[in-house]
């Protein structure tokens, strides 16, 4: 265990882990920012804050609370694993929101900036984003950036409203990836150039125990391949040329299925050039080849025997450590951020 995360207004449930790039304000290069998703009282959709954590010195500071509701933000403030700080040190983070723990009162939510000091200064909503979910994948050129985020919430209904074959909430298959192409003026906030629609019609459906289910990892490869993870059809796919394609690639090609995966998450690189996929059903991680496909292994990192299967509904984040020789992530059960070292 690193720290806990709960902050001193209570928000619990940590989602989102980024390594800093670079100094600025508040924030040293590699301190480790955390978000919550719940408030104190445990309702999903509803936290504020985001933790920093300084490996230098091992202290845990309040980066950022944020108000409960902003103007531009549909719905109010709850944070998601949609989170991503650029190298001029701006901090973007995702908000889909809800006023009492479901879905049956979910906003569409917004991106939310965020200054160096904590302070928010402007959040991003319309017609594509709609509930951002997923941890970023990002290309940060300085004065210009790319953003790639998982938008997963769209008509989705009461987790009451279930299928009359499945018993199960109703899969909506309107959950998409959306490209953003940022403009960021010398000491001005990141500014939207473009936003591009790089792949739609993944599942996606309310859940009691997890508020909602859709595509969360994305880790974009060298080549511009995007790899995106889609839990509920327990699989990883990848969208070709995702930096400059200019249509969906729909639900891209599918990378691997089934096998050690189950119900994958966020998603990251090895120094090898492997992804490593979070389980959101079991406390393991899956290091893939997404050349071949190859699960290669699965390592437990949360054997919590709490949970059937063990660690279940447990991780969420993951984050490779600046030297690469380990990585961090969270565990939703005891509020932590951990790291897995060799």
């Amino acid at each position: 265990m690193v720290t806990s995360t709960v902050t001193p207004n209570g928000d619990v449930n940590p989602y989102a882990i980024v390594v800093a790039p670079a100094s600025a304000g508040m924030i040293e290069k590699d301190d480790v920012l955390v978000d919550n998703f719940n408030n104190i009282s445990n309702l999903q959709g509803t936290g504020t804050t985001i933790i920093g954590y300084r490996p230098s010195t091992k202290a845990t500071y309040v980066f950022a609370r944020l108000p409960q509701h902003l103007a531009q933000c549909p719905g109010g403030v709850g944070l998601t694993t949609s989170m991503a700080m650029l190298k001029t040190g701006w901090v973007i983070v995702g908000s889909t929101p809800s006023t009492d723990g479901t879905t049956a009162t979910k906003g569409d939510g917004c991106l939310i900036v965020i200054d160096p000091q904590g302070h928010p200064v402007t959040a991003w909503s319309g017609a594509h984003i709609i509930d951002p979910w997923g941890n970023m994948a990002v290309s940060d050129a300085g004065g210009q950036a790319t953003l790639f985020v998982s938008m997963a919430g769209e008509g989705i209904p009461s987790p009451d409203v279930t299928d009359p074959q499945t018993h199960l909430p109703v899969i909506v298959r309107k959950a998409s990836v959306l490209r953003i192409d940022l403009r960021i003026p010398d000491g001005k906030p990141p500014e939207i150039a473009s936003e591009t629609v790089v792949g739609d019609g993944f599942s996606q459906r309310a859940d009691r125990d997890n508020f909602l289910l859709g595509p969360t990892g994305e880790a974009l490869a060298p080549d511009g391949t995007l790899y995106v993870t889609d839990g509920l059809d327990n699989l990883v796919v990848a969208i070709p040329d995702a930096l400059t394609r200019t249509t969906s690639a729909g639900t891209g090609r599918v990378v691997t299925k089934d096998g050690l995966l189950a119900w994958p998450l966020a998603l990251d690189w090895t120094p090898e050039g492997h992804l490593l996929a979070c389980n959101g059903k079991d406390g393991r991680v899956v290091e893939i080849d997404p050349k071949s496909g190859q699960q290669i292994y699965a390592q437990w990192i949360d054997n919590d025997q709490a949970q059937s299967p063990p660690g279940n509904g447990d991780l969420f984040g993951i984050a490779m450590m600046p030297d690469r020789k380990g990585f961090y992530y969270v565990e939703d059960d005891m509020n932590t951020l951990m790291e897995a070292r060799p």
